[in-house]
């Protein structure tokens, strides 16, 4: 299963994953297989499994496989030989992996421990590195390093579980300069788990417990009165920044839940190109630009932003490894920037190729 033609790139799809976005990562990584180029590229799946095991995928199947979330899943398969990766770039032609596409949301994935496994194997792989990985997953971080580089974001505080369980009253107390409505989010989680909207007091411990379900570091914000506007960042000297997309929610929720995105096609509309005043944009795009510098980005990733009534506008988060399902912005966003899926994989892996070639070249140690 594992053999190979020398003409093209091997490249390895990783999805799956131990996280709570673990069926997401199955439709985003069906599009990137649908969307790779076959004249320059020979994909190899890899799917893990909800208890880590890394099992070789067929191609056919993902392909055929269902878009709703609830109904994917890895499939039985022969166990991938990881010794393949320990060897790295030493591996036998007919085995070793070119190039490495991880489409794998949240935690384990997203979050820069599968990127320092990739470093250490010494094979190239698409998106930020372990750095920009760690720091866009997490949301405490992320909000913090943004707001010390001087770009604008949403008030916050956070709440770790110690602390929290030692005195749930207390720490609820201490989140009333924040006033009301507020989100509770976990720092490390995507697709919107674990994250409620509370319009009351009374509901904040319950929301608080509920994020902690998902991490051990919740995040407070203030609701913000604002348009929800998007932009994708693909890397390069310098990144390149596409058109805004906009999310006009209409679900229950009140916000871009989970269920908002992906299991109620009527509850968001996507706006694509955004509504902006050509000032508007250009704001956004050197905003997004900027987050995605100070934040140690490579690659690519989706920069989230809120437009107040005002003018001003906030971050709201970013994603380094962005969604490519059918509803995903990302790629909807760069394709009517001009850039189309096929082209975009492609530029992609190009891009991770191009990284691996300097990081390669760099001496590491002093003598000759």
């Amino acid at each position: 299963m594992l053999a190979r033609m020398q003409s093209k790139t091997r490249v390895a799809i990783v999805f799956g994953g131990q996280s709570t976005e673990h069926e997401i990562s199955i439709l985003s990584a069906r599009n990137v297989l649908a969307a790779l180029d076959r004249s320059r590229f020979e994909p190899l799946l890899i799917g893990i499994d909800k208890q880590g095991r890394w099992l070789l995928q067929d191609a056919a199947r993902l392909l055929e496989s269902a878009r709703d979330p609830r109904l994917v899943r890895i499939e039985a398969g022969a166990p991938f030989p990881r010794d393949l990766l320990a060897a790295g770039p030493a591996a036998d032609a007919a085995e070793r992996i070119d190039v490495i596409f991880p489409v794998l949301h949240g935690t384990l994935g997203e979050d820069g421990t599968l990127q320092g496994l990739f470093e250490i194997a010494g094979i190239p792989y698409v998106g930020a590195g372990v750095l920009g990985s760690a720091i866009g997953m997490d949301k405490d971080v992320a909000k913090r390093l943004l707001r010390e580089a001087g770009v604008a974001v949403t008030d916050f505080l956070t709440l770790r579980i110690e602390r929290f369980e030692a005195d749930p009253r207390g720490a609820c107390a201490r989140l009333a300069s924040l006033g009301l409505p507020v989100f509770t989010k976990p720092a490390n989680a995507g697709s919107s788990v674990g994250i409620r909207k509370v319009t009351d007091a009374a509901g904040l411990e319950d929301a608080i417990r509920f994020a902690f379900q998902f991490d051990t570091k919740v995040l407070v914000e203030t609701a913000v009165s604002a348009r929800e506007i998007e932009l994708g960042v693909l890397g390069g000297n310098p990144p390149s920044v596409s058109v805004a997309g906009e999310i006009v929610v209409r679900h229950p929720d009140g916000f871009y839940s989970y269920d908002a995105k992906y299991l109620d096609e009527s509850s968001a509309r996507l706006e694509l190109p955004a509504r902006l005043s050509p000032d508007e944009l250009t704001r956004a795009q050197a905003m997004a630009a900027r987050a995605f510098e100070v934040l140690e980005c490579e690659g690519m990733a989706r920069v989230d932003l809120f437009l107040k009534p005002d003018g001003t506008l906030l971050v709201n988060e970013i994603n380094t490894i962005p969604g490519f399902t059918a509803i995903s912005m990302y790629p909807k966003l760069w394709a009517l920037s001009g850039i189309p899926p096929t082209m975009l994989i492609s530029r992609l892996i190009d891009l991770a190729l191009e990284r691996g070639r300097r990081r390669a070249a760099l001496r590491r140690s002093l003598g000759t």
